[in-house]
């Protein structure tokens, strides 16, 4: 990869008179990487070369990335690139091997939710929280209120959230109890059941396989390979993508263990490590304002843990402006402008860049060619740079999928596999509520005469043993007595990790 050590080389400007290549090279400062980015543009002109350039760069410095794989072609990164046809040709124009240029494989571990092309990606319900569950679940107000009333009893109380079996029971005992937790606010049936049936859709969705253990422990998605280059981290997205809010949920819960867990870096040489988010605008669509908020603070914030954020989208619009203003590092690739609306959409994204005296950046971003872009990157002293046009170098990795017996062998000799490769159901709020109903059964029956004032609070045990089994599970993140709450972060999951 054309790199130095400070500078990630990405494109070759152009001569807008004669769209030959000047010579000149623009280049991403590495520690300004962190200031986040956004990749724009129409489908088919260039964004996933874009996005494969920016892995690869980063790579090669050292940085861990993950990025999601919405059509299945960026598994070719395991293995070297075959230029052909008009990738060739721009390959032998600009000079590239003469610069360093080779193909070459990158190091690559994959993902995937439903651990079907990757090792699979977990979390437990815990981790995830109230906020992002809602989301997901879709749920309104009355409703969300129920499920944090939910957290907040399992958090106090010791009870392990891990799958959704788990809260589904815990949802069933809370308000078939709900005369104990009067204090919490009403617990209606109602919205019980709306839950439930929530929970429902959700597991028949096949969305089941993203909850549980073993959870992905986020050391493991910062690893290098011995001669000192990132793992690519690929998230198989392409099925995912066919389920719009839990692909926002995947990736907003990465964002913020990311945000939770990691110390501040302050002002370092290049990033710790880089999320490069492909079809974005599913992230914000339908986000509650209240939720907007708490994602704009954390991609506001985490920059200083020395992560950066890269957005792939069709056009900046589909980013709010909150989030937009946080995105100092831009590619724009071609938009097309056929109805007023798309040149409304063009003359936006134009607005966006610091205005270059020598074009018209309004009339370029519609006359752009596949493989180039309007690029726009913070300088060494964090001010952005005038918008130039630009080629976007050939990426070094291979392009597209994987035979299914390669995805095998790869998956097979990775170490994740061992830690990742099976699941782990142990005893949880499911198993405990049950046991605890079980008893308080008996309990009934065999001493129907008794008082419940009379008798040791069944309660009291079982909650003492699940407060016993967390406190193995989660030190950092449940107390040792009962009656301690979980402290959750920003997004709602627990703050500081499970480990």
């Amino acid at each position: 990869m054309l790199t130095s050590d400070r500078r990630l080389f990405l494109a070759a400007a152009e001569d807008p008179s004669t769209l030959r290549p000047d010579g000149r090279e623009l280049c991403l400062e590495a520690r300004m990487a962190n200031r986040h980015g956004l990749i724009t543009g129409a489908t088919g002109t260039g964004k996933t070369f874009s996005l494969q350039n920016l892995a690869e760069s980063f790579s090669a410095l050292g940085v861990p990335v993950l990025l999601t794989d919405v059509k299945g072609d960026l598994a070719g990164l395991c293995r070297p690139g075959a230029p052909s046809g008009g990738v060739a040709a721009r390959v032998d124009e600009l000079g590239l091997r003469a610069k360093g240029y080779e193909n070459r494989a990158w190091p690559v571990c994959f993902w995937d939710v439903f651990g079907e092309q990757g090792h699979p990606l977990r979390a437990t319900v815990s981790d995830l929280g109230p906020a992002l569950l809602s989301r997901l679940l879709e749920l309104n107000e009355v409703q969300s209120g129920l499920l944090d009333i939910a957290f907040r009893i399992a958090d106090e109380r010791g009870l392990l959230l891990l799958d959704l079996k788990d809260l589904r029971s815990m949802i069933t005992w809370m308000t078939e109890n709900r005369g104990e937790f009067l204090s919490y606010g009403n617990i209606s049936g109602a919205s019980a059941g709306a839950v439930l049936r929530a929970l429902t859709r959700l597991e028949g969705a096949g969305a089941e396989a993203f909850f549980g253990e073993p959870a992905l422990a986020l050391e493991d998605l910062f690893r290098t390979d011995l001669s000192g280059r990132g793992y690519v981290n690929i998230l198989a997205s392409d099925r995912l993508m066919l389920q719009p809010r839990l692909y926002a949920t995947v990736l907003l819960w990465l964002l913020s263990e990311l945000y939770e867990r990691l110390p501040e870096a302050g002002d370092t040489d290049k990033p710790r490590f880089v999320l490069l988010f492909d079809e974005a605008h599913l992230l914000f669509t339908n986000m509650p304002a209240v939720l907007l908020e708490k994602v704009e603070q954390v991609v506001r914030l985490i920059r200083s843990k020395g992560v950066g954020v890269y957005f792939v989208t069709q056009n900046p619009d589909d980013i709010p402006d909150s989030v937009l203003s946080q995105l100092g590092n831009r590619i724009q690739h071609a938009l097309r402008a056929f109805t007023p609306r798309d040149q409304k959409a063009v003359r936006a994204a134009a607005q966006t860049f610091r205005p270059n005296p020598a074009m018209n950046t309004e009339r370029v971003i519609a006359e752009l060619r596949t493989g180039e872009a309007l690029v726009s990157f913070l300088d060494a002293k964090g001010a952005p740079a005038v918008v130039e046009r630009a080629l976007i170098l050939p990426p070094e990795g291979g392009s597209g999928p994987l035979r299914a017996e390669e995805r095998r062998e790869i998956l097979a000799a990775s170490p994740m596999q061992r830690l990742y490769g099976t699941s782990v159901d142990r005893e949880s709020a499911y198993e405990l509520l049950a046991r605890e109903q079980e008893q308080r059964r008996e309990q009934a029956e065999a001493r129907p005469a008794r008082g419940r004032k009379e008798e040791r609070s069944l309660w009291e045990e079982v909650a003492r043993g699940a407060a016993k089994q967390a406190t193995r599970s989660m030190t950092s993140a449940i107390g040792r007595e009962l009656g301690r709450t979980i402290l959750r972060g920003v997004l709602g999951g627990i703050f500081g990790g499970r480990r």
